[in-house]
């Protein structure tokens, strides 16, 4: 199972998450949104890196993009990788739609698999760190992509991340990048017009 999170960094909520990823040594993937990258998150990036999680791609401005020419969807892509480049010198080797609203143009101007995720609704704050636990646990299968959120403020996540990290590992999941997934799985991800939750399907 790949555990990752969407909307960082920030210096509220993300070094909160890799406080609990490093305790309970486990790594996540991490889709970052480019205009959020700057000197002051820096260092939560770096930090990424060194515990051995995955950096990847949110866009720069989280729009929807699936009204958005060839030519701006590029931009947001080339932007955002650019400068995860020059901060951590990381290469994306994924993207995630923003609210995973896709089009035939995102599909044939972006060239990096996209990806999806099992998801528990935890970007509304009216479920709660209980649910959101049940939600996952109930539902995740092998092989799949969990999709969580580290935007800032968002702490029933902080708090439901530990049980949920438990959980999994009770029920007997190695927790994995999303590249070692598809590794593992013996996937290659990149197919045209697909969007990822699990390798196997």
């Amino acid at each position: 199972v790949a555990i990752t999170f969407d909307d960082g960094p920030n210096l509220d909520i993300t070094p909160q998450i890799l406080d609990i990823l490093e305790e309970k040594d486990v790594v996540a993937s991490f889709f970052l949104i480019g205009k959020y990258i700057t000197e002051d998150t820096k260092p939560v990036m770096e930090r990424q890196v060194e515990l051995g999680c995955e950096i990847a791609n949110h866009s720069w401005n989280h729009n929807s993009m699936n009204a958005y020419t060839a030519e701006d969807n590029s931009d947001e892509i080339q932007k955002t990788n650019e400068i995860i480049e020059e901060m951590v010198g990381v290469t994306p080797k994924f993207f995630r739609p923003p609210f995973i609203s896709t089009s035939a143009t995102m599909y044939e101007s972006i060239d990096l698999p996209f990806i999806n995720g099992i998801n528990c609704e935890d970007w509304t704050a009216t479920v709660t760190t209980e649910q959101r636990i049940e939600r996952i646990l109930n539902n995740v299968k092998d092989g799949d992509i969990v999709l969580l959120h580290d935007f800032s403020g968002n702490k029933n996540t902080v708090v439901a991340l530990p049980d949920m990290i438990d959980g999994l590992i009770a029920d007997g999941y190695a927790l994995v990048t999303v590249s070692k997934l598809f590794e593992l799985k013996g996937v290659d991800p990149n197919v045209e017009n697909k969007l990822w939750t699990n390798p196997s399907w």
